[in-house]
């Protein structure tokens, strides 16, 4: 064997040695183990697989969650309290059926006529901003109220039901020029207005209809109104 030959055999052959050498300790540790003498450091290394298990994350689904928003709610039937009962706010009522639905904004409970805000009587969809300065809600026949956020968007439409009741412009409706045909006597009546408080002063334009009724509902409208009318088609 040359010298360079017995260089690598010898190199391989410590390799193997240091290797046979770790293989005897851990024979002669678990020899130890075997008996009633345990060493502190045999002991440590075994608990300590336990340990690590321990420290996972609990499963995400065990994670508490948050809780989910409440939704603001009116009944259909009562008087209520601005500021006591109900918070003030933009409300939706829908299902309305064959004009049953009656509610007001009032400055006080005296029930008279002046103390009368703004009122109506509603076939299908409703939206009431109820104001902070008002004093009492009353509702009657109605579908619950819903409060809904003012800034919201959604997917609007472009064909309507004539007698639908409110829809908003940008959410409900999609702005543009509407047409509604075969309306008789005057039963149809559309309104264009800039918000929800029904006040004669948030009325932008309105019109009661015999026969074809066009509107050009625009992108700075809040809503627009339909009651008693054939159902509109966008038309431009």
């Amino acid at each position: 064997m040359s010298q360079q030959q017995q260089r690598n055999w010898f190199a391989r052959h410590k390799v193997l040695t240091a290797a046979g050498a770790i293989v005897a300790v851990v024979v002669i540790g678990a020899a130890v183990g075997g008996g009633g003498d345990e060493s502190p450091g045999t002991a440590a290394k075994q608990e300590q697989p336990a340990k690590q298990g321990g420290d996972k994350k609990a499963p995400e689904s065990d994670a508490p969650k948050a809780p989910e928003k409440k939704v603001v709610t009116i009944d259909g039937d009562g008087d209520f309290e601005v500021g006591g009962d109900v918070k003030p706010g933009l409300y939706r009522s829908t299902g309305n059926k064959d004009a049953g639905c009656y509610w007001e904004r009032a400055k006080d409970a005296s029930a008279e006529t002046d103390s009368i805000l703004a009122n109506d009587n509603v076939t299908g969809t409703s939206y009431v901003e109820i104001k902070a300065s008002d004093k009492l809600f009353k509702s009657s026949g109605c579908g619950t109220w819903e409060a809904v956020d003012a800034k919201a968007k959604g997917t609007p439409g472009t064909t309507l039901k004539g007698d639908g009741g409110m829809f908003k412009v940008g959410v409900d409706i999609a702005p543009g020029t509407y047409k509604s045909t075969g309306n008789k006597d005057a039963e149809c009546y559309w309104e264009r207005s800039k918000d929800a408080s029904h006040g004669t002063d948030s009325i932008l334009a309105n019109d009661n209809v015999t026969g074809t009724a066009i509107v050009k509902v625009g992108a700075s409208d809040a809503y627009f109104k339909s009651s008693g009318c054939g159902d509109w088609k966008k038309a431009g």
